[in-house]
Protein backbone atom coordinates (compact mmCIF):
# COMPACT_ATOMS: atom_id res chain seq x y z
CA UNK A 1 0.00 0.00 0.00
CA UNK A 2 1.42 3.39 -0.95
CA UNK A 3 1.81 6.19 1.56
CA UNK A 4 -0.96 8.16 -0.13
CA UNK A 5 -3.35 5.19 -0.18
CA UNK A 6 -2.58 4.56 3.47
CA UNK A 7 -3.27 8.22 4.17
CA UNK A 8 -6.68 8.08 2.50
CA UNK A 9 -7.50 4.96 4.48
CA UNK A 10 -6.44 6.71 7.69
CA UNK A 11 -8.42 9.80 6.71
CA UNK A 12 -11.50 7.67 6.10
CA UNK A 13 -10.97 5.74 9.34
CA UNK A 14 -10.41 8.98 11.23
CA UNK A 15 -13.63 10.41 9.86
CA UNK A 16 -15.72 7.26 10.33
CA UNK A 17 -16.76 7.84 13.97
CA UNK A 18 -17.78 11.40 13.13
CA UNK A 19 -19.42 10.29 9.90
CA UNK A 20 -21.84 8.07 11.79
CA UNK A 21 -23.12 11.15 13.58
CA UNK A 22 -22.46 14.02 11.19
CA UNK A 23 -22.36 12.75 7.62
CA UNK A 24 -25.22 13.81 5.46
CA UNK A 25 -26.13 12.73 1.98
CA UNK A 26 -28.66 13.81 -0.54
CA UNK A 27 -29.86 12.23 -3.77
CA UNK A 28 -30.07 14.23 -6.99
CA UNK A 29 -31.40 12.00 -9.76
CA UNK A 30 -28.62 9.60 -10.75
CA UNK A 31 -26.21 11.02 -8.14
CA UNK A 32 -25.74 10.99 -4.39
CA UNK A 33 -23.73 13.74 -2.74
CA UNK A 34 -22.15 12.97 0.63
CA UNK A 35 -21.01 15.92 2.72
CA UNK A 36 -19.57 16.55 6.16
CA UNK A 37 -17.77 19.30 8.05
CA UNK A 38 -15.61 18.92 11.13
CA UNK A 39 -12.75 20.60 12.94
CA UNK A 40 -9.34 19.60 11.63
CA UNK A 41 -7.95 18.83 15.08
CA UNK A 42 -9.64 15.40 14.97
CA UNK A 43 -7.27 14.30 12.19
CA UNK A 44 -4.04 12.62 13.21
CA UNK A 45 -0.90 14.71 12.60
CA UNK A 46 0.28 12.16 10.02
CA UNK A 47 -2.92 12.26 7.98
CA UNK A 48 -3.23 16.04 8.19
CA UNK A 49 0.41 16.45 7.16
CA UNK A 50 0.15 14.09 4.21
CA UNK A 51 -2.71 16.17 2.76
CA UNK A 52 -1.39 19.60 3.72
CA UNK A 53 -4.20 20.20 6.22
CA UNK A 54 -3.51 22.45 9.20
CA UNK A 55 -4.81 20.89 12.43
CA UNK A 56 -6.70 23.26 14.72
CA UNK A 57 -9.88 23.42 16.76
CA UNK A 58 -10.79 26.62 14.92
CA UNK A 59 -10.34 25.27 11.37
CA UNK A 60 -13.14 23.45 9.58
CA UNK A 61 -12.66 20.81 6.89
CA UNK A 62 -15.51 20.50 4.43
CA UNK A 63 -15.55 17.05 2.78
CA UNK A 64 -17.67 16.29 -0.31
CA UNK A 65 -17.98 13.17 -2.46
CA UNK A 66 -20.20 12.58 -5.49
CA UNK A 67 -21.36 9.08 -6.40
CA UNK A 68 -23.20 8.02 -9.54
CA UNK A 69 -25.85 5.36 -9.08
CA UNK A 70 -25.17 2.40 -11.36
CA UNK A 71 -27.86 -0.29 -11.67
CA UNK A 72 -26.71 -3.64 -10.32
CA UNK A 73 -23.48 -2.31 -8.77
CA UNK A 74 -22.39 -0.12 -5.94
CA UNK A 75 -22.30 3.59 -6.69
CA UNK A 76 -19.30 4.89 -8.62
CA UNK A 77 -17.28 7.94 -7.51
CA UNK A 78 -17.27 10.67 -10.15
CA UNK A 79 -15.33 13.86 -10.72
CA UNK A 80 -17.28 17.07 -10.35
CA UNK A 81 -17.01 20.84 -10.35
CA UNK A 82 -17.51 21.76 -6.69
CA UNK A 83 -17.97 25.33 -5.48
CA UNK A 84 -18.65 26.11 -1.84
CA UNK A 85 -19.42 29.19 0.22
CA UNK A 86 -19.90 29.59 3.95
CA UNK A 87 -22.09 32.21 5.60
CA UNK A 88 -22.04 33.01 9.31
CA UNK A 89 -24.94 34.33 11.40
CA UNK A 90 -23.86 37.92 10.61
CA UNK A 91 -24.38 37.15 6.90
CA UNK A 92 -20.65 37.37 6.18
CA UNK A 93 -19.97 35.29 3.08
CA UNK A 94 -16.70 33.41 2.50
CA UNK A 95 -15.69 31.31 -0.46
CA UNK A 96 -14.25 27.91 0.40
CA UNK A 97 -11.43 26.90 -1.91
CA UNK A 98 -12.05 23.25 -2.75
CA UNK A 99 -9.45 20.79 -3.99
CA UNK A 100 -9.78 17.30 -5.37
CA UNK A 101 -8.26 14.20 -3.80
CA UNK A 102 -8.30 11.37 -6.32
CA UNK A 103 -6.53 8.19 -5.25
CA UNK A 104 -7.16 4.62 -6.38
CA UNK A 105 -10.76 5.23 -7.42
CA UNK A 106 -11.80 7.29 -4.38
CA UNK A 107 -12.63 10.92 -5.18
CA UNK A 108 -13.13 13.56 -2.48
CA UNK A 109 -13.31 17.34 -2.55
CA UNK A 110 -12.02 19.08 0.53
CA UNK A 111 -11.81 22.70 1.61
CA UNK A 112 -10.64 24.38 4.78
CA UNK A 113 -11.56 27.61 6.47
CA UNK A 114 -10.92 29.32 9.76
CA UNK A 115 -13.80 29.83 12.18
CA UNK A 116 -14.09 32.01 15.23
CA UNK A 117 -14.88 30.39 18.58
CA UNK A 118 -18.49 29.23 18.58
CA UNK A 119 -19.19 30.54 15.07
CA UNK A 120 -22.08 28.90 13.24
CA UNK A 121 -21.72 28.46 9.49
CA UNK A 122 -24.13 27.56 6.73
CA UNK A 123 -22.56 26.00 3.66
CA UNK A 124 -23.95 26.45 0.16
CA UNK A 125 -22.71 24.01 -2.47
CA UNK A 126 -22.87 24.10 -6.27
CA UNK A 127 -21.92 20.68 -7.64
CA UNK A 128 -21.92 19.58 -11.25
CA UNK A 129 -20.69 16.08 -12.09
CA UNK A 130 -18.32 16.17 -15.07
CA UNK A 131 -20.47 13.70 -16.98
CA UNK A 132 -23.71 15.64 -16.40
CA UNK A 133 -25.36 18.93 -17.35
Amino acid sequence: MTRTAAGILCLAMGILPLTLKAEQSRDFGDYTVHYSAFTTDILSPEVAGSYGIRRSSNRILLNISVLKKVMGTSAQPVRAAVKATATNLSSQLREVEMRELNEHGAIYYIGELKVEHGETLTFDLAITPHDAD
